[in-house]
């Protein structure tokens, strides 16, 4: 499900506008919008970047905006502004919630779960959100 209308309201004066350059070359950046309900597509089920559905722009684009978005803060604040809005109309009822845990047997004494070495954690998007 993507954004309505009253939900991207709320999140469009949030992202930077696109600058075009004076001499008019180069490729037309892909509207917010669209990067936008591709990148929440792939939060809300968990799928890879490259599964992404046909409907949305080629993953890299969405992936490279996602990562533009994080750097400078604008995803978080627009994560909020969402709850924000939904917490609002009344739509959000955290009286149920679900954690999913992964759970690993430890073989021969060994630890079961160690976290990712330093150059896995810079390149993944769970590691940048936590």
């Amino acid at each position: 499900m993507d954004l309505t209308d009253e939900q991207w309201a709320v999140v469009e004066p949030l992202l930077p506008r696109a600058v075009k350059r004076a001499d008019g070359k180069g490729r037309p950046r892909v509207d917010n919008r669209v990067i936008l309900d591709g990148v929440l597509w792939v939060m809300r089920t968990g799928a890879l970047w490259n599964d992404m559905p046909n409907r949305y722009p080629p993953y890299q684009t969405c992936h490279r905006r996602f990562q533009e978005w994080v750097k400078t803060g604008t995803f978080e604040t627009i994560l909020r502004k969402l709850i924000q809005d939904v917490k609002e109309r009344g739509d959000l009822d955290l009286t149920e919630c679900f954690i999913d845990g992964t759970f690993v047997m430890a073989k021969k004494g060994a630890q079961g779960w160690e976290k990712p070495s330093g150059a896995r954690v810079q390149s993944s998007w769970q590691w940048q959100m936590a």
